[in-house]
């Protein structure tokens, strides 16, 4: 049984170098699985930030449905608790504090136990002239590909 992908930040690829990847589960209140299950959920602008020693999604915007209750409907980008083992905590504390470096979310989606979970990166940003090349690359790749294809 495959995941069932809720939301991409496909932004994250283009604008960091990503070096690690983790796989965190996230604390949800509320209405909000069932905004997830509706596919009501961004991942464009978030990015994630310890917070008592803690770490959080933050500006992650999770829709909630027109039936929802306000009185059980949280904050649409409210900071969301994300759940990793003490010793990843600690690893990607020393990293972002030590070494500079950012943690952003890549992909929120369902596992086969249908939890929801967060995929999130230790990432290094890249400057303008590394996406350039990042996106010449590409072009020229996809070209060969294209080229191999037509002559055969």
């Amino acid at each position: 049984m495959a995941i069932k992908l809720i939301a991409q930040n496909k932004k994250a690829r283009h604008d960091y170098e990503i070096l690690e990847t983790f796989e965190a589960g996230i604390v949800l209140e509320g209405a909000e699985v069932k905004g997830l299950r509706a596919k009501r959920a961004n991942l464009n602008d978030a990015f994630c930030r310890f917070i008592k020693g803690e770490l959080h999604l933050m500006n992650a915007h999770i829709g909630r449905l027109d039936t929802t209750n306000t009185h059980y409907a949280r904050e649409e980008r409210a900071p969301r608790k994300l759940l990793l083992h003490k010793k990843q905590i600690d690893k990607l504390y020393l990293k972002v504090h030590r070494d500079g470096l950012t943690i952003v979310p890549l992909k929120l989606y369902f596992n086969e136990r249908n939890f929801a979970k967060v995929t999130i990166a230790l990432a290094k940003g890249k400057k303008l002239h590394d996406k350039r090349e990042t996106l010449k690359r590409r072009t020229l790749d996809r070209e060969a590909q294209q080229a191999i294809k037509s002559h055969r």
